[in-house]
């Protein structure tokens, strides 16, 4: 087992997926994305795998456009955001100015003092929320759009899984009487291979898609959300290897 996930592995770095300042290209992933559709097309041709596979290369491209928003700095949100800062900073120094007789601060009364300060107090807290909403509108707004395409992802990897599901090795070589409801088994045990194959091909892509998010905006909730995507679909990898290694037990 651990030999064939070297083999996957090592098919990675030839592939040009990870790049030599040890770095994911977008580019690379989204050629060997569209090469296993080809292949998948051609081994299968119109199969409801490659149409999933089709899916993942429309994610893995628009996945291009938003890596390259992610790690830009949104230069007209920021002025924005400073603009409406500056403007919220103004009003405080307004209102402190408006409650406060500097000149008569001596002349205040000890309940009227408590007062003032508790209304400057409790403005202060407001505007530093609604301070802290805006500083941090940025990274929001970016993480939003990275956690859409994670959530993408995570349907897609459950897609993919579902399409080996009913893919039983033993069937290729146990002669049982199937059922009125038992899945047709239309593929030898060199398809199956090669199917289970492309499965888990796909979901390796899959999370490799998800790591791009990661590369360039460091925001620890995406990067939780892409480590649980890649504990999935590794999970899912394995559930898939098995098979195969079930197939080549039976073929010796």
């Amino acid at each position: 087992m651990d030999k064939l996930i070297d083999i996957k592995n090592n098919r990675l770095y030839s592939n040009g997926i990870i790049s030599s300042t040890h770095k994911l290209d977008v580019n690379k992933i989204i050629e060997t994305i569209h090469l296993l559709y080809k292949r998948i097309n051609e081994r299968f041709p119109k199969s409801r795998l490659s149409y999933v596979c089709v899916e993942l290369y429309t994610v893995a491209q628009e996945s291009k456009t938003h890596c390259e928003w992610l790690k830009k700095p949104q230069i007209m949100l920021r002025i924005g955001v400073g603009i409406i800062i500056s403007i919220l900073v103004l009003i405080l120094l307004l209102g402190i100015n408006s409650l406060v007789d500097f000149s008569a601060i001596h002349e205040i009364e000890f309940a009227d003092f408590f007062q003032v300060l508790d209304a400057g107090i409790n403005t202060i807290i407001l505007i530093g929320i609604a301070l802290l909403f805006l500083i941090t509108f940025e990274i929001r707004k970016k993480r939003e759009r990275a956690m859409a395409v994670v959530h993408q992802l995570r349907a897609l990897a459950h897609v993919i899984d579902m399409h080996q599901l009913t893919k039983d090795p033993e069937r290729s070589f146990i002669n049982d009487k199937p059922t009125f409801s038992s899945p047709q088994q239309t593929m030898n045990a060199f398809e199956l291979t090669r199917y289970l194959d492309y499965c888990a091909e796909m979901l390796s892509l899959v999370s490799k898609v998800a790591a791009l998010y990661t590369q360039n905006f460091d925001d620890t909730v995406v990067l939780t959300e892409v480590n649980e995507l890649e504990s999935l679909t590794t999970g899912l990898s394995s559930k898939i290897w098995q098979k195969i290694m079930i197939i080549y037990h039976f073929k010796k």
